[in-house]
């Protein structure tokens, strides 16, 4: 699989795939959205936002360009075919990894999830996985399907099992996950992100991939998304995780999905994703650096 250089990258990440430790590739994928679609486009809209956000971050105290970052774009993926789609987005992150480079996925849906950590579990089988989202996503089945955007965290856990899934803000899904969940197959806090600094040291030394739904935070603050649900987080909140991801010794992977850029005219949820984009590659980066 050839990794092209796009055009329009994300802010100062202009490197080649080759000389690259971080690669970022968005996915536009929004087959199984449940309520209102659009998620396709967030990559895209992210892109042209990030010339607005500044290289250096002042909560990391690094700047975005002093670091080796690819941005492989959108990847092309057959309209509709979701599980051909879910195989693209494997590979890809297959391929990152086998090279050397840690993935850095922008969603698309929070499906594309599946594939990228199925990948980085079978490079990393001790992953661990924190999930930052309004909705359990731990449905057997969606409407007919397996595999969707409400389902995608219930098929993780079946080749991560129990006790490597940590979730945090949940306020949202039908009973029975609310139930599985407190079976002991996930620790599942709800609301809030209470918690997470002490999940963080205990996962400090073992291989953790973040994936962050957007739609954890309020609708107040970004109504860009596809299922907003009102009870969520401040912006400051997930500062103060990302401040909580610079302690861990192998992040190795994350993404941030569900931005739905059309849904939102004023512009902001796109440049909450752009910012919060700097803040994960930035700790990518500086988790590899520490690695070295």
């Amino acid at each position: 699989m050839k990794m092209n250089k796009v055009d329009l990258s994300f802010q100062s990440c202009k490197s080649t795939y080759e000389e690259a430790d971080v690669v970022i590739f968005s996915v536009p994928m929004d087959n199984t959205a449940s309520f209102r679609p659009g998620t396709r486009f967030a990559g895209h809209a992210i892109r042209v936002d990030s010339f607005g956000v500044e290289w250096y971050s002042p909560y990391r105290e690094r700047d975005l360009n002093e670091f080796k970052t690819a941005d492989i774009g959108d990847l092309e993926l057959p309209f509709g075919e979701v599980d051909e789609q879910l195989k693209i987005v494997y590979d890809t992150t297959k391929q990152i990894l086998n090279d050397g480079k840690t993935p850095m996925m922008v969603g698309g849906e929070h499906l594309a999830s599946y594939s990228t950590i199925k990948a980085v579990y079978e490079k990393y089988p001790n992953l661990h996985v924190i999930q930052l989202d309004a909705h359990t996503d731990l449905r057997e089945t969606f409407f007919g399907r397996e595999l969707s955007h409400a389902t995608f965290l219930r098929h993780v856990h079946k080749f991560l099992g129990d006790g490597k899934i940590f979730q945090f803000g949940i306020r949202s899904g039908e009973k029975p996950e609310f139930d599985w969940a407190a079976s002991g197959h996930t620790h599942m806090r709800k609301f809030d992100f209470e918690g997470l600094d002490k999940v963080i040291e205990k996962l400090k030394n073992v291989p953790v991939y973040v994936t962050i739904d957007i739609d954890v935070l309020d609708p107040a603050v970004v109504p860009g998304t596809g299922t907003p649900e009102p009870g969520g987080m401040q912006y400051k909140d997930l500062l103060w995780a990302f401040d909580q991801f610079q302690k861990l010794n192998m992040f190795v992977g994350a993404d941030f999905v569900e931005l739905s850029p059309m849904l939102d005219p004023s512009g902001a949820s796109t440049a909450v994703a752009a910012k919060s984009l700097r803040e994960l590659v930035l700790l990518l980066q500086m988790n590899l650096e520490n690695r070295k």
